[in-house]
């Protein structure tokens, strides 16, 4: 990639960081603190990275397979900066009261708040390295990737990108017990 494209992605996370700001998102933690993890309760999705960090990696690593599918003749450059602003929208919408009150109503973050400006930049970050790393890597790396991805998070927190996805669009009671430890 080149350095307008440099240039323009830095313009989109600005702009991304702008727009949640100008929402009253908090810039860091509203407990005060940075950290490069936040594990659970109200740090969650409050600092550079969390379980659901691995998520965004995932984001990047389809962006990247559906764009080379959809668009294969586009300059991979172009469809990054398209990955970054699908991502960012999606970092602004997230964070919503509609889509907080949608996560806590259906999914197990019975507590979210959304995420501090400092979180929603890693998210970002993360989807783009996901987006560089599946261009470099073998696409059977990149896939036992994507499983380990999945499969620690729903071992650990019992939480993933297909649980978080399932129960935003169907929410099921038993997944939500059972993601409660019920």
């Amino acid at each position: 990639m080149n350095r307008r494209t440099t240039v323009f992605a830095l313009i989109i996370v600005a702009a991304a960081a702008a727009i949640l700001f100008a929402m009253g998102r908090p810039p860091i933690c509203t407990c005060g603190g940075i950290a490069l993890w936040g594990a659970s309760g109200p740090d969650q999705s409050q600092m550079l990275a969390d379980w659901y960090s691995f998520s965004h990696i995932i984001h990047g690593v389809l962006f990247f397979a559906l764009l080379r599918l959809a668009a294969p003749r586009w300059p991979v450059g172009r469809r990054f900066l398209l990955a970054l602003v699908v991502e960012a929208a999606w970092e602004i919408a997230e964070n919503t009261p509609m889509v907080i009150d949608r996560y806590r109503e259906a999914t197990v973050a019975l507590g979210y708040s959304g995420d501090s400006i400092f979180n929603s930049m890693s998210d970002i970050a993360m989807m783009a390295i996901g987006f560089l790393a599946a261009r470099k890597l073998p696409a059977w790396l990149t896939v036992a990737l994507v499983l380990v991805f999945e499969l620690l998070p729903l071992v650990v927190i019992r939480d993933n990108l297909t649980l978080n996805v399932w129960m935003l669009l169907f929410p099921d009671p038993g997944i939500q017990a059972w993601q409660a430890g019920g």
